[in-house]
């Protein structure tokens, strides 16, 4: 039972580091936490109601507690996903989470090949998989822009313009007042068309430089 836990405690250690080592918002005491409870809870459900096992008309089912990790696990991971403006974050990192607590009941199981293999499978899709996807999809992504500009000015028209001969497609808009009187920000979800064509720095100077445009924001840069 001890040895159970420990591995519980161990495998969901691996993954959260991963989360940890990227700064993601559920990292290393979270995961294992996660892993270690979903862990302890197989394990009453396995052997903390076997003096009742013997009782007539009782019939044990030990998938059941689980099956409540399962659902539950899905508050906590709500709590890391967060979304601002277009830019949704955290889902992976839930994911992560749902994944340790599956660990977690497979190593308070005893289903020790399944725990340790799942875990592998998991560190590898969330660390080398993640560096594959930044290479090939980088210039398919869509990015979020910000611009903040005076009402009755030509600035959205010039934005749109300055994005159509920079090789930048917009694909969502959407326009909101801000709490000062004169001013609208512009929300938008851009696809980079051509090679190269995104450099935050100088993309950021060149809206600025659009009549009427009064501040330009890019969440997440180059990234």
């Amino acid at each position: 039972m001890t040895f159970r836990l420990v591995l519980a405690l161990a495998l969901g250690g691996l993954i959260g580091f991963e989360r940890e080592w990227g700064g993601h918002p559920a990292g290393f005491r979270t995961h294992i936490l996660v892993c270690l409870g979903s862990a302890v809870v197989m394990l009453l459900s396995e052997y903390g109601f076997s003096q009742f096992a013997a009782e007539p008309n009782v019939q044990m089912d030990p998938a059941r507690l689980a099956a409540q990790v399962i659902s539950g696990i899905g508050f906590l991971g709500a709590g890391t996903i967060l979304r601002t403006g277009f830019t949704i974050s955290g889902l992976t990192t839930a994911a992560s989470l749902w994944v340790v607590a599956a660990i977690g009941l497979a190593a308070g199981a005893g289903f020790y090949y399944g725990a340790v293999v799942s875990t592998v499978l998991a560190v590898i899709s969330l660390f080398f998989l993640n560096k594959l996807e930044k290479i090939f999809s980088q210039a398919k992504k869509e990015r979020e822009v910000i611009v903040r500009f005076r009402r009755g000015t030509p600035a959205l028209s010039g934005v749109v313009a300055l994005f159509a001969g920079s090789g930048v497609q917009i694909s969502k808009l959407t326009v909101e007042s801000d709490d000062e009187a004169d001013i609208e920000v512009a929300h938008m979800l851009v696809k980079v068309k051509v090679k190269n064509a995104w450099r935050p720095e100088q993309l950021t100077a060149e809206l600025l430089s659009v009549e009427g445009v009064v501040g330009a924001e890019l969440p997440g840069g180059g990234a």
